[in-house]
């Protein structure tokens, strides 16, 4: 690795940390027992997930009580949580359903709420267990029921034309057509990388030049929780990459960059956001009925994957699932071509009868 380029997970870890101390600083002083109590193996980005949550309570807690607006949130003391009502944190799961603040709206569906309340049963779990506290209301609180979302994926059709969107810029605005021409080899490597491995979209950002090994196709990743593995690609993957990495030798990476992978057209490494963008633009030309992200073209693999293997162990593995329910939860659902082929499958009455 270049000296100059520290690792792009390491980065995203810091950068992560750097918004979670920002993030406690409009949170109640009190609170930081809390997060100095935290497993010490918990991912930055889950700490800062909980700090976001709770200041979004905690503003709720300030804009809604009249004895709390006088006060500046992180002036609230400890006895506040006992003041907290069961009501009050239902009244709580209401107002996530739409909410306005300054001047943004915000919505929550089942999940969004489901993990907001699991970060308060835990907040308020800590402080209780610690006797700091004498009552758990949110521990009387029920989570929201989630229902089960239809998994989106492409159909095969629509992965080839998907990528043959990408080849030929057919759809596209003409400002974007001026773009295409220096972009699109290294749009249809990702995207073919993408569906033809199943690797995460921050997975497919931090690669580095020398984490691609075309002697045993494989690139090396760093999945959630920081282990690394090798996941192994196809010959059209090959192909994509090879031809992306002519036009990569071509560029001059700004320094701290210059190990990157995959480079956006300011030289840097790309960030997920621009490649979520990047997909967001081609899927619109192929289909306006499925909302088509890098995590669907994930789907898309990990189902295929399934439906050409049969075996969920395999797909867990791939897909770096650290449990096999969650992979089992998503792609062993039977496909509606499966379940059409069952429909005659049983006999009620033998054809002798």
């Amino acid at each position: 690795m270049n000296n100059n380029e520290m690792n792009y997970h390491e980065q995203v870890k810091i950068n992560q940390t750097k918004k979670l101390r920002e993030v406690m600083e409009t949170l109640p002083t009190f609170c930081k027992s809390f997060f100095l109590g935290m497993d010490s193996t918990m991912s930055a980005r889950t700490k800062l997930g909980y700090a976001l949550d709770l200041r979004i309570f905690f503003d709720f807690l300030h804009d809604n009580n009249p004895t709390l607006k006088t006060q500046d949130v992180r002036d609230f003391k400890i006895e506040i949580l006992d003041q907290v009502t069961k009501d009050d944190i239902e009244e709580y799961m209401e107002y996530l359903t739409y909410y306005e603040k300054n001047g943004k709206a915000y919505t929550n569906d089942e999940q969004g709420k489901a993990r907001k309340i699991a970060s308060l049963k835990s907040f308020y779990n800590f402080y209780y267990t610690a006797e700091k506290i004498t009552k758990n209301p949110a521990s009387m609180v029920k989570s929201p029921k989630i229902h089960e979302k239809e998994i989106i994926r492409l159909d095969p059709n629509e992965v080839a034309i998907l990528l043959e969107a990408v080849e030929n810029g057919d759809n596209l605005t003409e400002n974007e057509k001026r773009y295409h021409n220096k972009t699109k080899i290294r749009d249809l490597a990702i995207l073919t990388l993408l569906l033809g491995t199943g690797i995460r979209v921050s997975e497919c950002v931090g690669l580095n030049l020398n984490n691609v090994d075309f002697d045993n196709c494989g690139i090396k990743i760093q999945r959630k929780g920081g282990y690394e593995a090798v996941v192994y690609f196809g010959d059209e993957v090959e192909d994509a990459l090879q031809a992306y990495l002519l036009q990569r030798n071509e560029i001059i990476p700004i320094s701290g960059h210059e190990d990157a992978l995959f480079l956006s057209m300011q030289n840097k490494r790309m960030t997920v956001r621009a490649v979520e963008k990047m997909v967001k633009k081609y899927a619109e030309k192929v289909t306006t009925l499925k909302k088509i992200t890098p995590h669907k073209l994930r789907s898309t693999y990990g189902t295929s994957l399934y439906q050409e293997t049969g075996d969920i162990y395999l797909v867990a593995d791939v897909l770096g699932h650290k449990n096999v329910d969650t992979t089992r939860k998503h792609y062993a659902a039977q496909s509606d071509s499966r379940r059409r082929m069952a429909r005659n499958a049983v006999k009620l009455r033998s054809d002798a009868d």
